[in-house]
Order: C-alpha cells, then structure tokens, then sequence
C-alpha cells in the first residue's frame, strides 16, 4: 500500500483489487490493528475492497468470491496460484510489481516452459490431493518448475473437485512453478454454482494439438500416502517409511488444506474419539465460510469434542505467528512448507501430510 500511494495515482486501475488481512492476525501489542486499520483506510481511499480480519485466508477467500476461470490474477503472495484450481492464470509477485499494476502499469514475466501433468486414474481411500502434488515434488525437486507452469490434463483430472485442485495448485509453488492451472469443466462449474457464481463459468481446456516442453504421467491410483520430512517439500517418502515417529503436535489447515473438505474429512475420522494425551492439535479453517458450514455440518463439534483447538481463519501457524513446535518437538501440519525454523522454532521439524494422514497421527 505505501507502494501503491508512493505512485501518486488518485485510484487504482485495475478490474479489481482486494486488500486481504490473513497473516498479522493477533499478537501481543497495538501493531497489528494498527496494520489493520491503515489497510482498510488505504483500501477505501484507492478503491480497493478490503477483507477485514477473520474472514479467511486470501487464497480461500478469493477462490469464493472472485476467482474466474480464463482471467489473470497477480498477487503479493507466493501462493497465489491456488485460484490456477478453478482455472484462473494466476501468479504471486513482490510487492511493488503488485502496487505497479494496480497503478496501471504492465506485468511482465518472461514466458514460462509448459509442463504436462496427465493425470489418468482415481484417487484409492486415504489418499487425497495433498499426495498428488507431494509426488510431483518427489520427481521434479522444489527447483523442478522454475521457470516453468503445471498444466494438469487427461482423463484423471474429473475426479478431482475444486478443492482439491487448488490444493495442488497451491503447492505447485514449492516447485519453483511461475504457476498451476487445471481446466475449467462442468466441476468448475458445479462449484461456482454452490457459491452463487455461476454466471462466472466458462468451459476452458487445452487445445487439442497443444505442443508442451515436458510431460509427467501420474496414475492416481498408483499413489499411496505421502509425508514430507524435515526440512524440505520435496523430501518427499511414503507415509509407511516414517510409522512410529513420536508425534508432539499437529496442525491442521492453511491456505494448502483447509478447504470444507478437508475439515469434514478429519472430523470424520476423529468423531467419537480422543486425541492422544501427548499430542498438541489445532485446525485454522480456510474462510469464515468453511467455518460456518463446518459448523453447521457438526464437524466443529466433532473436533472440539476430540480434543482439537480451533484457531482463527488465518495463516498463523503457518508462518509462525502462533502454535509453533515445542522444543525440538515434531509436529505434522497439512500446510505447504516445512523449511528450518519457518513455523516458529528452529529445533521443530515439520512433516507435510495430508489431512488424512495428520488425523491418522494424531488418535491415541
């Protein structure tokens, strides 16, 4: 925003522009509503909608509201690409290239190689998006995608729902990617029917004689559940190569997996039981949205009475800012990075798993 301001326009010139508060959140001084405040007065005075906090994490929030399939989407976050799961072009960017464009200023990037993700196959029990991008991550490395986009194609990609396909979306990013995109179909279109927004749709796929740099084939039904370890996303093995690690905490959510799924799933698996007594385990919902219907469909409940905390809709532990590891303790998150110290405390080491495997780790 002081960016933007230092540009002199009078009003941005983009389509839309939207301020999210989804990382400073709650901590132990005025800073941060400070922050907040100025946001929502920089917001109002540029022509900027502002989302206040406690509605979610900027990810969710915008593939609810604004997100559409076959437009651009540039934003200050290195996530940014998970609106690629409803079909949108999007890219995340430093700060003043974001402030540059919404002062009507060009974004150039220099044209990516294309890589071909088909996917053939269904996903088999307990297995779930999370392990999709986790094998990706596996084959190419955290420096495979630089320079390059992930295109998913073939016949595979119909048994993914939206949710899902900005969960792998999302953490294409730890590839390096410049971004992720999947097509545009009738379960885009289902999607943003449920959110009122289906005037929004349009069909888009790949053309027919698309010619691309490279090509990963990927079976889903070949997949079994994946974990990162410590302390890279592409230090990628099976879940079955890590049993036994003594688990100190867990962490579900992230702009990575706390869509309405991934919630309902977890508390599916955790209903009627106990967290085990050593273990620490909160869930940061990904929207104010998710987190109403969570409740309404009795999850939350499920989870509270299991033993889970519930946090804000936010980024927070994520980036360290709240619920970090304890001392040289291990915590399972369903978030997207697991780098030395990013969660808050340089002896945690952070595995990454999907919902399914963290609810597996957490019961006694």
């Amino acid at each position: 925003m002081l960016e933007l301001e230092a540009t002199g326009v009078k009003r941005v010139k983009t389509e839309l522009s939207v301020a999210y508060v989804d990382h400073n959140m709650i901590q132990e001084d005025f800073k941060n509503p400070d922050d907040h405040r100025f946001l929502q007065d920089m917001a109002a005075k540029y022509g900027l909608m502002f989302s206040r906090p406690g509605n979610g994490i900027c990810h969710h929030v915008h593939l609810e509201r604004f997100a559409v399939p076959g437009r651009t989407l540039l934003g200050s976050d290195s996530h940014t690409p998970t609106a690629g799961g409803i079909g949108m072009l999007a890219i995340g960017a430093g700060g003043l290239d974001v402030a540059m464009a919404m002062a009507g200023e060009p974004f150039s990037v220099i044209m990516p190689k294309i890589i071909r993700v088909y996917l053939t196959g269904e996903l088999s029990p307990f297995v779930s998006a999370k392990d999709v991008i986790l094998e990706v991550l596996r084959r190419i490395s955290v420096k495979g995608g630089v320079g390059k986009a992930l295109e998913y194609c073939g016949p595979g990609v119909k048994s993914l729902s939206v949710s899902e396909r900005a969960t792998i979306t999302n953490m294409g990013a730890e590839t390096g990617a410049t971004t992720s995109i999947f097509q545009s179909d009738e379960v885009t279109r289902e999607w943003l029917r449920a959110q009122g927004r289906e005037r929004d749709w349009v069909p888009l796929y790949p053309d027919e004689d698309a010619i691309y740099d490279e090509e990963i084939n990927l079976d889903l039904s070949s997949l079994e559940p994946m974990v990162a370890k410590p302390f890279l996303p592409d230090n990628v093995v099976p879940v079955k190569e890590v049993a036994g690690t003594r688990v100190d905490q867990v962490m579900f959510g992230s702009c990575t997996n706390s869509s309405l799924r991934d919630i309902l799933t977890i508390a599916h698996m955790l209903k009627g039981k106990r967290i085990h007594p050593n273990v620490d385990a909160g869930l940061s919902p990904g929207s104010r949205q998710i987190l109403l219907q969570a409740n309404v469909e009795g999850a939350i409940e499920d989870l509270i009475a299991a033993g889970v905390r519930i946090l804000e809709a936010s980024c927070g532990a994520c980036v360290g800012m709240g619920f970090a590891p304890p001392t040289d303790g291990v915590s399972v998150r369903t978030i997207n990075r697991n780098f030395y110290g990013r969660c808050g405390h340089t002896s945690g080491k952070v595995y990454l798993a999907s919902p399914e495997v963290a609810a597996a780790a957490i019961q006694g």
